[in-house]
């Protein structure tokens, strides 16, 4: 006689095997997907044929494996490894293996570990692919044989330039620009700048969404018995996920623009108060904030990686002449930074817009200023910056070649030489930037009683003092000032003597 738990354990058995079936039937549908991806019969045989010129080349010096097997073993768990690609499509090879390196830098400032580089030689690059389909097949074994985890390609890649790389060398492939945005997402600290990354990370991602197998392409509704609205066609879980972003892109956008209404309100109270401003801009890793903390104690973040400072500091600073002023710290450039950075990251630069003078810091140590220079102000000139003076500071001077700083600063007739660790020409630094500064239009000398200590205290903050004398009746000044302190200042004038 049987027990009646027969018909269920039968029952059970069945769901059983049907489910490992199924799972049988997934692994093979896998396998079937990533054979049809294989591209073995697609090779350009060309690419094998052609001289040494066009062959991917290895960039040496650019390996940030480490050499103790404790730390290696240490580093290895925490950390992607990577292998790096770039297309050299103009300029010299240095400048396309110091783009490489700066690469390198971006991605171990992410916290990888770079196992190699390679660049391809091109007139342009591969619209399908980015490098080619031979050298794409030439990757993977570089990948296969370093045992990386990611690609990373120094450009940006079209949504259809990183499915094809990565159906092809079966690691994720991200390109510079969505490596930039890690970096950014890392550092973001104020609720402004991580308000910012996120926008520009939805920016990017929207065009780059996709699923794999049926997932989003299964369509929402349709079914019976749903309820109301959710009958007919409906719309996929792709197109739902894109609509979630615009949404929420729409709402980053209104809290930035609030977020925006606050700095502009500290902005007005300084220019209504005519404290003059100096933006620091440059390049990233120029030593910015540095030479901020050098030229007024503010104790910045200061870090040797890219991009260390994301919200911008400003701090009260005093000239040699004892006229008050504002420094502001900001946002780090670099060449090709993505342009859903520079339009998110907009209000935060305006900093730099709304300055008197731009101290434009450039790293003299590096193997080419120049380039900095003009991906610098190629960013000042999308903000609207032009018109304002600016002073090139040529950091790190301890550390740059004699040479390279003699022709920089025979290049740029508006230059000075510094060195924010060692100190080396701050004090002409600070003179140059007494000297730039716009001074008040109106020269005025005044009795001000000693009731009225508010107004002195004014004289010394927003105008320009230039002598000062206690007397029995109040204080006799002597000031430089703009209009408006020059009017509250004009019933203390002394009558001239007859």
């Amino acid at each position: 006689m049987t027990s009646s738990s027969s018909p269920s354990q039968a029952a059970q058995s069945a769901l059983a095997q049907n489910y490992t079936d199924g799972l049988r039937a997934d692994a093979l549908m896998e396998e079937d997907v990533a054979w049809s991806h294989e591209i073995d019969g697609e090779r350009d045989g060309d690419q094998f044929d052609r001289s040494e010129r066009a062959a991917l080349r290895r960039v040496a010096g650019l390996s940030t494996e480490l050499e103790d097997v404790t730390e290696v073993e240490y580093r290895q768990l925490r950390l992607e490894r990577v292998v790096l690609v770039g297309v050299w499509t103009s300029g010299t090879a240095q400048d396309a293996e110091n783009s490489l390196a700066e690469l390198a830098a971006l991605a171990e400032t992410a916290g990888a570990l770079v196992l190699d580089g390679v660049i391809q030689r091109r007139d342009k690059p591969d619209a399908a692919t980015y490098i080619g389909s031979g050298k794409a097949g030439e990757l993977r074994d570089i990948v296969l044989e370093s045992g990386a985890d990611t690609v990373i390609c120094d450009g940006e890649l079209s949504p259809g330039q990183l499915i094809h790389l990565e159906d092809v060398v079966k690691v994720k492939v991200i390109d510079r620009t969505a490596l930039i945005l890690d970096i950014f997402a890392q550092h973001a600290k104020s609720r402004e700048g991580k308000a910012q990354v996120a926008l520009a990370q939805m920016q990017y991602m929207l065009p780059r969404l996709r699923g794999w197998g049926q997932s989003l392409s299964r369509q929402m509704g349709g079914g019976k018995g749903g309820g109301l609205a959710t009958r007919g066609p409906g719309e996929t879980k792709i197109e739902t996920d894109r609509r979630r972003i615009r949404e929420k892109m729409a709402k980053m956008r209104r809290e930035i623009a609030e977020m925006k209404t606050g700095r502009e309100i500290k902005r007005q109270e300084r220019r209504r108060n005519k404290v003059p401003s100096v933006a620091i801009a440059g390049y990233t890793n120029a030593g910015k904030s540095s030479l901020l903390n050098r030229l007024t104690g503010a104790g910045v973040l200061v870090e040797n990686a890219l991009f260390a400072t994301l919200d911008p500091t400003v701090r009260r600073a005093e000239t040699p002449g004892g006229r008050l002023y504002t420094l502001a710290d900001t946002v780090g450039f670099v060449r090709h930074l993505p342009h859903h950075l520079v339009e998110a990251f907009r209000s935060t630069m305006e900093e730099v817009g709304d300055s008197d003078l731009i101290l434009h810091v450039v790293d003299g140590s590096h193997p080419n200023p120049e380039e900095q220079l003009a991906a610098v102000r190629e960013v000042i000139r999308d903000v609207g910056a032009t018109d304002v003076p600016e002073i090139v500071v040529i950091n790190k001077a301890d550390a740059a070649d004699p040479l390279a700083l003699q022709r920089l600063m025979r290049i740029e007739k508006r230059s000075i030489a510094v060195s924010a660790r060692t100190g080396q020409g701050i004090d002409e630094l600070l003179a140059l930037i007494d000297n730039e500064l716009p001074r008040p239009s109106v020269e005025i000398e005044a009795l001000v009683p000693y009731t009225l200590g508010k107004l002195v205290a004014r004289a010394h903050t927003e105008g320009e003092v230039i002598s000062e004398e206690h007397t029995a009746e109040g204080t006799l000044l002597k000031v430089r000032v703009h209009e408006e302190l020059a009017a509250d200042l004009a019933p203390y004038v002394p009558a001239p003597v007859a």
